[in-house]
């Protein structure tokens, strides 16, 4: 059954204040047969020093109302006292075990059982003929053991009285606790985009932290929505201009059934193919990266995978390439915690990028530090201008938009690499190189 916050919040307090005021009434219960037991002590005690004197000094004792005195030998039968002819002055036998007798000699109280029993206190004492006696008071308990049941019986009425008020009393309290909270819910279910819930004042904290926390998940949403929305918007625009040239070109080939410019138009469609299918690996890649999905984590080695690389950018620049590229390592081997496809990725990218704008010469460097690894890709082009360092690893950005799509790209590789290297816990950074150009720095986790 799903119940509201309010009424599992009540259930519980009102269970657990419940528990506590019945142990409170058993243990109270308890503690009235003891206390009453107590008084009737101390009242016996004073009847029973009374008594004692009266004893000591030759007269008969007489017991008080509700209570009983009797005079009894040491070996527990009463004795009579022979100036009085009337035998029931020092009453009936208490009918008192030896045991018993023994334990009131000792001055300690003991009870006698039965349909009535009786509490008695005793004490010995020295007669004026010199016998000893043993003096005792006592009184019945049956009314004692009724208040006891009828003082349970009320504390148990008053347990669950008081837990039923305070069940009603938490029922409200919470009810007043949360009504700032489904305030500040029907707030949020009325917001209206871009605005932001209104942080209560300052005297309760827990709620402002509420809103505040509200406001920081609805900035993240709206942050969100926007990469999302601008993402799709740059995606469909860039998907558009392959898509547009390649039903031109066809439109051209239906029109003019010419081999000679069939054959310029199937190139022509074979580029933009290739295009198109880059940018939608490149968005697919991507895509893969925001949903979190991770490869397992490998020991890859660095030098190797450069060189590998600079091998590959040799062979797509041509068996006569314009552009020298050189691999410089610290050392033999450099090994990053990384995923073998991704460090692939992000290297041919990187290369890409540098052979687009560099004049002569690209330098691949890898070093290893005792933390992380690192490669650095410097060119001797243009450079990154300075204002453009920050957004050069944002989706789509390119820094002059004049630039073609077939020498710039589609502004995703960049991209693709920062997001490849931040899963693994590593960064990209961009700066100036010595060769004159840019320089591309890639940092990885060193393996363990």
């Amino acid at each position: 059954m799903d119940m509201s916050l309010r009424l599992r919040i009540t259930l519980q307090a009102g269970a657990v204040t419940l528990v506590c005021l019945l142990g409170l009434a058993w243990a109270a219960s308890q503690g009235l047969g003891l206390l009453l037991t107590n008084a009737r002590d101390t009242e016996m005690g004073i009847v029973l020093d009374a008594a004692a004197s009266d004893v000591i000094a030759g007269r008969t004792p007489v017991a008080p109302d509700g209570l009983e005195v009797r005079v009894l030998d040491t070996a527990g039968a009463v004795v009579v006292d022979e100036n009085d002819g009337d035998a029931d002055a020092p009453g009936t036998d208490p009918d008192l075990t030896p045991e018993q007798v023994r334990t009131l000699k000792a001055g300690i109280p003991t009870t006698t059982g039965g349909a009535q029993p009786v509490r008695w206190h005793g004490t010995v004492v020295t007669a004026p003929d010199g016998s000893q006696r043993l003096v005792v008071a006592g009184t019945s308990l049956v009314g004692q053991r009724a208040a006891e049941l009828s003082g349970a019986r009320w504390l148990l009425v008053t347990a669950l009285a008081g837990a039923a008020v305070a069940g009603v009393a938490i029922w409200f309290a919470v009810g007043s606790a949360l009504r700032p909270v489904a305030r500040m819910r029907q707030s949020v279910r009325r917001l209206a985009p871009g605005t932001r819930v209104e942080v209560p004042d300052a005297t309760a904290r827990e709620l402002r932290a509420l809103a505040d926390d509200f406001n920081v998940l609805l900035d993240r949403a709206d942050a969100t929505t926007e990469r999302l929305r601008r993402f799709t918007g740059d995606a469909a625009h860039e998907l558009r201009s392959p898509v547009t040239s390649i039903r031109l070109q066809s439109e051209v080939a239906v029109a003019n059934p010419d081999p000679e410019i069939s054959q310029e138009v199937h190139e022509d469609v074979l580029a933009d193919a290739v295009r198109l299918s880059a940018l939608l690996d490149g968005l697919l890649a991507l895509a893969r990266s925001d949903a979190g999905e991770l490869p397992p984590s490998d020991d890859v080695d660095l030098v190797g995978e450069a060189r590998a690389a600079v091998t590959r950018a040799r062979a797509a620049l041509g068996a006569e390439p314009s552009v020298q590229l050189t691999v410089n390592a610290m050392a033999s081997e450099a090994w990053a915690s990384a995923a073998h496809t991704e460090i692939e990725l992000v290297l041919d990218n990187l290369l890409r990028n540098a052979s687009r704008y560099t004049r002569t010469r690209i330098v691949v460097s890898v070093l290893a530090g005792q933390s992380s690894v690192r490669v650095l890709v410097d060119d001797d082009g243009a450079g990154v201008p300075r204002e453009h360092r920050a957004k050069i690893f944002d989706r789509f950005y390119r820094v002059a938009d004049d630039r073609s799509r077939t020498s710039g790209g589609a502004g995703l590789g960049l991209a693709l690499v920062a997001a490849l290297v931040g899963r693994r816990g590593g960064r990209v950074t961009v700066g100036d190189s010595p060769e004159g150009g840019a320089r591309f720095t890639a940092i990885w986790p060193r393996a363990h």
